[in-house]
């Protein structure tokens, strides 16, 4: 089957951590079949296309390579097929051997050992997403935006997303050395982290100021849903005056969840997101709820780490339900990928469409600005200060 999801930046992929996150999903089949090497040299050409050059550089490899028993088949072609991809300079569109390909989908599950870090490319840049909440990643201070350059000796400047993920994640209780630079640093720092088992959490429901209703949406897991709706009703019994909704750090999950969390805010029917094919074809996504949170003001808080399914759900509440989104820009991944289950287990990435919100502003590469910007020091870090938090509790009061 295949799924699509906006990724991070899944891709978004994680540290051994996004899943997706940037990530959101959709199903059906793949109609991949048995490729056999000698003779499909034709097989599923878009356009006319001269193979030959392929097939007389294989021959020659195969009869002619000093070491043959370097050569694998199998390996080669997954070797060819990934250049072609990395020919497009898209780094979200991926095949996946099927050793990988298991790690990304247990990492959609949340099964996965590692650090806890969403990573992507940035201009080419290997950068951080977002650490997740209370995992060895955030522990060590790792923020949005940081720059790998390093990982343990390897330089990243020549790696794809999933080669650096491969190089992060591990097994619990060994390190991983990330050579790191962020903005404001004079140089960069070299950063020790020791991976642990994630477990990556949905969500969170705090009352503050006793009638001021916080919810923190880690990501948007297949459950998150679920758990979405449980809060909403401790919500509405409560009576709070107004809702905060806090999408920092959160580098996406599931279109599905993302459309069913818009329809607590808004009423059955509303454009939640668009996707555009770029082909003048375009599909709306809409809400499917009765809007039971939106009848009362709601604050969005975003940063840097919010990628993805936060990003369409960030825009629709504002553009639909005019909430004010507080904080910092956000990523800026408003792309569409599809997961496309193949032959022997591999699957392949392919960017699809791109999102935008229901006025139709564009996602991709430029993110949304707040109606409000706050920014966080490292030093409001270190003392546990939030003035993000703190500016969405005074709009409310």
């Amino acid at each position: 089957m295949n799924k699509k999801y906006l990724v991070p930046i899944l891709v978004v992929a994680i540290m051994a951590s996004f899943a997706a996150g940037l990530y959101v999903g959709k199903s059906g089949e793949s109609s991949a079949k048995n490729i056999n090497l000698a003779t499909n040299q034709e097989l599923g050409k878009p356009q006319p296309v001269d193979f030959s050059l392929f097939w007389d550089v294989w021959n020659k490899v195969e009869n002619e390579y000093v070491d043959q028993s370097k050569l694998d088949a199998k390996k080669m072609l997954y070797g060819a097929i990934s250049g072609m991809l990395r020919s497009i300079n898209d780094p979200y569109t991926l095949f996946l051997p099927p050793d990988e390909s298991k790690k990304f989908q247990d990492d959609m599950r949340g099964d996965f050992e590692g650090i806890g870090a969403e990573i992507g490319l940035r201009k080419d840049i290997l950068t951080i997403i977002a650490p997740i909440e209370g995992t060895p990643a955030q522990k060590a201070g790792l923020q949005p935006q940081d720059v790998v350059l390093k990982i343990n000796d390897a330089a990243t400047d020549n790696l794809n997303l999933d080669e650096a993920v491969n190089l992060i994640r591990g097994p619990k209780g060994t390190a991983v050395r990330l050579l790191v630079m962020r903005d404001g640093w004079n140089g960069p720092k070299e950063i020790e982290i020791v991976r642990d088992k994630i477990a990556v959490p949905v969500l969170k429901l705090e009352f503050k100021d006793s009638d001021i209703a916080y919810v923190r949406l880690y990501q948007f897991t297949e459950n998150s849903p679920d758990e979405f709706n449980k809060a909403v009703k401790q919500v509405l019994k409560s009576n709070a005056k107004g809702v905060i909704l806090d999408l920092r750090n959160n580098p996406g999950g599931y279109l599905e969840a993302a459309v069913n969390i818009a329809g607590w805010f808004l009423e059955n029917g509303n454009v939640v997101a668009i996707e555009d094919f770029g082909n003048g074809q375009r599909v709306e996504y809409r809400s499917r709820g009765d809007g039971g949170l939106g009848d009362r003001p709601v604050i969005i808080l975003v940063n840097q780490g919010s990628a993805s399914a936060s990003e369409i759900l960030a825009g629709a509440l504002r553009d639909d339900l005019k909430s004010r989104l507080v904080g910092q820009k956000t990523f800026g991944k408003g792309s569409v990928q599809q997961l496309d289950n193949l032959a022997n287990s591999a699957s392949l990435k392919i960017t699809i469409a791109k999102w935008l919100t229901p006025s139709g502003q564009s996602i991709m590469n430029e993110g949304l600005e707040p109606d409000v910007t706050v920014d966080i020091t490292e030093d409001d870090i270190t003392n546990s200060r939030d003035p993000q938090l703190d500016k969405a509790l005074e709009m409310l009061k």
